[in-house]
């Protein structure tokens, strides 16, 4: 199994900017391709952004234009660059691979909290 270790999230106003770092134990992380996952209260879990071992990225519509997503193999860690940041953004942001069925034990997440 692979070990997933979420970290980056925080309180920040509307309109600011966080960057979300996931570090993944295992060789062969560069292999799969990786998804940021939020989950906010009473709500189910979405993927918001995915990249492919080939690192195309793909973007739910709600996070497109403000969420990049990126990966350094060499460090076995993807990131999620979060810009002009919404209230609704607000969530456990998570991160696995994006094929949901093929997904590994989920990390503890990291808390992203959007507030005047």
């Amino acid at each position: 199994q692979v070990r997933l270790v979420e970290s980056g999230g925080g309180l920040v106003q509307p309109g600011g900017s966080l960057k979300l770092s996931c570090a993944a134990g295992g060789s062969i992380f560069g292999l799969y391709d990786m998804g940021w996952y939020r989950q906010a209260p009473g709500k189910q879990r979405e993927l918001v952004a995915t990249i492919t071992s080939g690192l195309r990225t793909n973007y739910t519509d709600s996070v497109k234009g403000r969420f990049t997503i990126f990966r350094d193999n060499a460090k076995n860690t993807v990131y999620l660059q979060m810009n002009s940041l919404k209230p609704e953004d607000t969530a456990v942001y998570y991160c696995n691979r994006a094929q949901y069925a093929s997904r590994w034990l989920w990390g503890q997440g990291t808390q992203v909290f959007v507030s005047s």
